[in-house]
């Protein structure tokens, strides 16, 4: 026969099993509510676009992306084109990227000389993947990457970001993402494919596509792949 000790144990044994099962069963719907609540969150904040106008006040505070290479000329032309309206400007880099740096010094003296205080300035994050960077370690170089563009972003609070696919845009636009997600502000995020991609996007494109408001294109063969992307002809 069992013992009535044994009996208690198995008793004692039995209440904490449950007591285990029913605390996972109900951090798993916390879980499951919090993903839920994020992704309501989330669908508000990319559908919310439409109403944001920030020319209210006046003008518009603009945070662009430039990257080594093609990226910073392309994006340079596209600011050639804009009104007096966007100011300032913020500029945002790669840490490793010293020719960018040049070109936008240049090109914003040469649009108003005579200004004693430019309207501009410009930060640097660490490079969020290097050429030829393996994936696994591209993850975690974008992760360190993040934790410097978020107070940046905090600090600048742009109404707008442009940019145009430097890996540099992805840890910079999830920032102001997350800001929309937390209810400090709704930022637009305009991208411009580069004018070399014809016939598929940007790894950064392929990102992107499904979070920035505004998703522009320069070829028409891309919008019969990507239906939500816009085709305005050679912008740049």
């Amino acid at each position: 026969m069992t013992s009535p000790t044994r009996k208690c144990r198995a008793f004692q044994g039995g209440l904490v099993v449950t007591g285990r099962m029913e605390l996972l069963l109900a951090a798993g719907a916390g879980l499951l509510i919090t993903v839920l609540v994020l992704g309501v969150r989330v669908a508000l904040v990319l559908r919310a676009s439409g109403g944001n106008k920030p020319c209210k006040k006046g003008h518009v505070s603009l945070l662009v992306v430039a990257g080594s290479g093609g990226h910073t000329t392309e994006i340079l032309r596209l600011l050639s084109c804009l009104s007096q309206s966007y100011y300032p400007t913020h500029y945002v880099l790669a840490e490793t990227d010293k020719m960018s740096e040049e070109k936008i010094h240049a090109f914003e003296t040469s649009k108003d000389k005579t200004s004693t205080n430019p309207m501009y300035t410009i930060h640097r994050i660490p490079r969020s993947r290097e050429v030829r960077q393996s994936w696994s370690s591209s993850f975690l170089t974008t992760i360190q990457s993040l934790f410097y563009s978020l107070p940046l972003t905090f600090r600048l609070k742009p109404d707008v970001i442009l940019c145009n696919g430097p890996g540099t845009c992805i840890p910079v636009c999830f920032s102001a993402l997350l800001f929309g997600i937390l209810g400090l502000k709704k930022i637009i995020i305009i991208y411009v494919e580069s004018l070399c991609r014809v016939e598929s996007l940007s790894l950064s494109g392929k990102i992107l596509y499904y979070f920035a408001d505004h998703f522009i294109v320069q070829w028409p063969l891309l919008t019969e792949k990507y239906p939500n992307a816009k085709y305005l002809g050679r912008i740049v």
